[in-house]
């Protein structure tokens, strides 16, 4: 009889066993890779992944997410390594430091059988990525022109401060050149601020200095429109009638819109969210019964005092 009971024991003991590495042969494992945050647009993000991160492994026991923030191109392709011969992912989810030093390491992982998921920045080869997701870059650009088109009129003056010279940058700038077209509205000058609030603010200083007579600003980020408000107040030209449109969608520019701020009055969002939006599409590929690969463009959408509180995280760190 005792016997029988050890057996018994040693069978529960092995089925449980084998159970567990059941469960684990069947977990899905899923890397996230992307830039360490040095500003406040990439804090944003970052803090959107650990929440999709909180969230989607309570709705799938099964879902590991692997959250990994690089300082630089070659720590990011190193932590890639790392993410396939360590943790033996199933998926990525990769926003790439650098389009080209990080292609060859993703195209790497893609080799093992993994789903690759990129944001935001395309590799230097396409048709890597199964999936896409991206903010829109052409139509932050118009929608702000569209807006702007609506506050002036002919004769009007504006002075633009674009971002760092990349394509980005040239996509938003040449759409809303298209859009500003033929209104008779004319552009006084435009910089590049590179996305920065201290760039924002001498580059506006100057054109301060240099133009009499500015009625609105396209600051075309958040951070640049900071840099460009305190230049405004310094200057004591923050009360004659001028507009700043900035973009991205900063917590703290969307609560002054919901305030009533009439010096920034609307903002054009480019979510940093959007590598949550990448996290529920990939994990969707393996839930889902229905197709998910492709491109995600997610809208520009214009955030106004009417939407505003939609869009507010008070508790994110942008």
């Amino acid at each position: 009889m005792k016997t029988l009971k050890s057996l018994s024991a040693l069978a529960l003991t092995g089925a449980l066993a084998l159970s567990a590495a059941a469960l684990s042969a069947e977990t899905i494992k899923i890397g996230v890779s992307y830039p360490t945050p040095t500003h406040a647009w990439a804090a944003g993000m970052n803090w959107h992944a650990e929440q999709a991160e909180k969230r989607l492994e309570a709705l799938y026991p099964d879902i590991d997410l692997i959250l990994i923030n690089s300082p630089d191109p070659n720590a990011q392709a190193s932590a890639l390594e790392d993410l396939v011969s360590v943790h033996k992912i199933d998926a990525l989810v990769v926003l790439p430091f650098e389009s080209e030093p990080l292609t060859d390491p993703v195209l790497n992982v893609k080799k093992t059988g993994a789903l690759i998921t990129v944001v935001d920045r395309g590799l230097s080869q396409p048709g890597i990525e199964d999936i896409y997701v991206a903010g829109n870059n052409p139509e932050l650009g118009r929608v702000s022109a569209v807006y702007m088109k609506g506050r002036l009129t002919s004769g009007d003056n504006i002075v633009v401060l674009r971002g760092i010279p990349t394509i980005i940058d040239n996509e938003r700038f040449d759409a809303f050149m298209a859009e500003m077209e033929g209104t008779g509205i004319n552009i006084l000058d435009h910089k590049h601020a590179n996305w920065n609030r201290d760039d924002g603010f001498e580059v506006m200083q100057d054109f301060l200095s240099r133009f009499p007579d500015i009625d609105a600003v396209w600051a075309q980020d958040d951070d640049i429109a900071i840099g460009v408000v305190a230049a405004l107040k310094q200057a004591g030209r923050d009360g004659d009638g001028m507009f700043v449109v900035g973009g991205a969608g900063m917590k703290e520019t969307i609560k002054s819109i919901m305030d009533g701020d009439t010096l920034v009055p609307v903002d054009v969002l480019y979510p940093p969210s959007m590598i949550a939006t990448a996290m529920d599409v990939t994990v969707a590929a393996f839930k889902s019964n229905g197709p998910v690969a492709g491109r995600y463009i997610l809208g520009a959408t214009l955030i106004t005092p009417e939407n505003a509180a939609s869009f507010y995280f008070p508790d994110s760190p942008f």
